[in-house]
């Protein structure tokens, strides 16, 4: 199977939504939406996955810190093994039952009122 190359608006998306996700601080976690709406695509949420989905390549990039509008770790399919997710999050202090973020609005980060966009 072969892959095709991003676009170019999309490789800049895709770097746009690492830059957001460079800047979580440990301990917090955001949305795939939240981070689509401070992006001004707020209907691209889906296309945020995918970027976390790319993100693997770069160490730098906490995606583990992104989750579903829920708190759900709907991405952990994507990590080795898929369980380091859950134990990424932990590690920060942060409690997940059921792949699910216990209080996750106490742990919420909205980069919408964090971030400015220069």
């Amino acid at each position: 199977m072969t892959t095709r190359p991003l676009s170019q608006k999309n490789s800049d998306f895709f770097a746009s939504v690492f830059d957001v996700v460079r800047c979580i601080p440990e301990g917090r976690v955001t949305s795939y939406g939240a981070i689509a709406k401070f992006l001004g695509s707020a209907r691209s949420s889906r296309m945020v996955g995918w970027a976390m989905n790319a993100s693997h390549a770069f160490p730098d990039i906490p995606a583990h810190r992104v989750v579903n509008r829920n708190g759900l770790l709907t991405g952990k399919m994507h990590f080795s093994p898929p369980e380091s997710m859950k134990t990424r999050l932990e590690a920060e202090g942060i409690r997940v039952e059921n792949d699910q973020i216990v209080e996750f609005s106490s742990f919420f980060w909205d980069p919408s009122k964090e971030l400015s966009i220069d």
